[in-house]
């Protein structure tokens, strides 16, 4: 069974850093596309950036120049590397991939991790 886990979230100051890792087991096959979303009270999960194998993270435009999305090479993990976060940042952030073997069109989600920003 194909699992996501997030970590990396907790509660920081405006102008402060944070780094999100999201690592997903139960399979041998790459996910060819893995993205973190993130989801504020009220509001709809968006999308903040997203990576497909081979090609280079796109961002949301409140996050770019300020946060870094990255991955492991070939392996089922990535991070989010989050500067300069602001109180409009806080939100559940959730993990999700999609394009693999043997059902490419299925979507995995992770449970979530929890960035607060907040003096």
């Amino acid at each position: 069974q194909v699992q996501l886990v997030e970590s990396g979230g907790g509660l920081v100051q405006p102008g402060g850093s944070l780094r999100l890792s999201c690592v997903a087991s139960g399979s041998s096959y790459s996910m060819r596309v893995m993205g973190w979303y993130r989801q504020a009270p009220g509001k709809q999960r968006e999308l903040v950036a997203q990576i497909t194998r081979g090609s280079s993270p796109n961002y949301a435009d409140s996050v770019k120049g300020r946060f870094t999305m990255s991955r492991a090479g070939a392996e089922n993990t990535v991070y989010l590397q989050m500067n300069s976060l602001k109180p409009e940042d806080t939100a559940v952030y959730y993990c999700k991939g999609s394009g693999l073997y043997p059902i490419p069109t299925r979507d995995y989600w992770g449970t979530g991790t929890q960035v607060t920003v907040s003096s």
